[in-house]
């Protein structure tokens, strides 16, 4: 893990005017006279030392065996050796970040957990495919470094890690003055696994009359939150979102930044043990729609029953409230499933019985001929998206009504200089 090591513009403050069309600070610049230092500049090689130090415990949590060194290297190094015992191990790659979500997270100063989400959202993607994730690099960007606010995002990021079961084996820390203001930052994460060639889940173990099942997500993840922030928690007060309760008891707040869950333990677990899994579709952007339909071979289609499982209460309270099409939502949402298993039909209930312990699952599914779909009681009214290399995601009878749990947004009166807010209130008491 590195220290701050960036490309340096002119010093900007929050405090400092900003142009309102551009976004450019209006304020005159240091001249060449008062930078004559790098901390002058704006990036503060010794916080960046002291963040390298507030993190080193966390990412020493993460080490396996194979991780050889120590943090401040210009590499990571992890003894790959292991993987001569696979006949013909190969490598899986993926990179993704938090999204928008980043935004709610600094609203509501929770910056603990969106490391979790980070992880989640590259690993999930390689277990998919049977790997095991080998090790974790993260990327961190901030205007203006601060030393406990590193060692809180990396102590998600390090959490993850720890559920994955990979090293985070190195990282930057980067200082963006003059790119970035004072309170903003970005996340990017990449992960490597392996798995033997003759393991690798997909699309061409997949057989008419598989069985599909739904793993139960913990919340939004982290997909979706432009639409939600544009459309529901923008409209909500600092207060709304940490005092409004779900049924649950969990405030809007805490329900919102629910860590994404990691699924590569219950998954690779189930692949041990020798149960036939098929393929496996991480539910990210674009919904059950849009991913799952990545697994389908050419000429198969699932066929997926939406009232086999209870779409969770909050998922349910945003599309209530914003007015979202069922589907609409499921193709911008997880709506509670957070991976989904294709699996030997003569198996799911072994499987299932396997993930019960650790998480709520349901059967979801099969997987049918695609010229069987006119016979399967499709609803016609939902779209059908073909997948250029074979299948599509049809959908039969419809999730449960969700239209009782809208909440009115309603803008709260305020002086004119004072930024408004919104009050939240039950929909039959808006109405009157």
């Amino acid at each position: 893990m590195k220290g701050n090591d960036a490309d340096v513009d002119a010093s900007r403050d929050v405090g400092q005017p900003v142009d309102s069309d551009t976004g450019l600070a209006t304020a005159a610049l240091p001249t060449p006279a008062d930078v004559s230092t790098y901390a002058a500049a704006g990036v503060d090689i010794e916080e960046g030392a002291r963040a390298v130090d507030a993190i080193r415990s966390a990412v020493h949590s993460t080490y396996t065996p194979q991780v050889i060194g120590d943090i401040g290297g210009f590499g990571g190094l992890l003894d790959a050796s292991a993987l001569k015992n696979m006949a013909r191990p190969v490598l899986v790659s993926s990179t993704d970040g938090v999204g928008t979500k980043l935004e709610l997270a600094k609203r509501l100063a929770r910056h603990s957990t969106v490391g979790i989400d980070l992880v989640a959202m590259c690993v999930n993607d390689l277990v998919v495919s049977g790997a095991q994730p080998l090790f974790f690099l993260d990327y961190l960007a901030v205007g203006k470094l601060d030393a406990d606010f590193a060692a809180d995002v990396i102590s998600g990021i390090a959490e993850g890690c720890r559920q994955a079961g990979c090293a985070l084996l190195g990282g930057e820390m980067a200082e963006h003055p003059g790119v970035m203001l004072a309170g903003d930052y970005d996340l990017a994460g990449f992960s490597v696994g392996c798995v033997d060639c003759d393991q690798i889940l997909g699309p061409i173990r997949v057989q008419k009359g598989d069985a599909i099942i739904g793993l139960a997500s913990s919340g939004f993840h982290s997909n979706g939150y432009s639409l939600i922030r544009r459309a529901f928690s923008d409209h909500l007060s600092d207060a709304e979102l940490q005092d409004t309760l779900l049924e649950s008891g969990q405030s809007l707040a805490a329900a919102l930044m629910a860590p994404t869950r990691i699924y590569v333990r219950e998954l690779l677990g189930l692949v041990d043990s020798g149960l036939p899994v098929r393929a496996a579709a991480h539910i990210t952007g674009g919904g059950i729609t849009e991913n799952l339909k990545r697994v389908l071979p050419q000429g198969l289609d699932a066929l997926i029953d939406l009232d086999s499982w209870n779409v969770p209460e909050l998922i349910r309270t945003v599309c209530a409230t914003i007015g979202l099409a069922e589907a609409e939502a499921l193709k911008t949402f997880n709506m509670g499933i957070g991976m989904i298993l294709i699996v030997d039909s003569d198996s799911a209930d072994a499987v299932m019985a396997a993930m019960s312990t650790d998480q709520d699952c349901w059967l979801i599914g099969s997987v049918i001929a695609a010229d069987d779909s006119e016979s399967a009681g499709i609803d016609s009214h939902f779209a059908t998206i073909t997948k250029p290399a074979g299948g599509r995601v049809r959908y039969q009878n419809s999730l449960s009504d969700w239209s009782d749990q809208a909440l009115s947004l309603s803008p709260t009166p305020q002086a004119d200089d004072t930024p408004a807010t919104s009050s939240i209130l039950p929909a039959s008491e808006a109405s009157q």
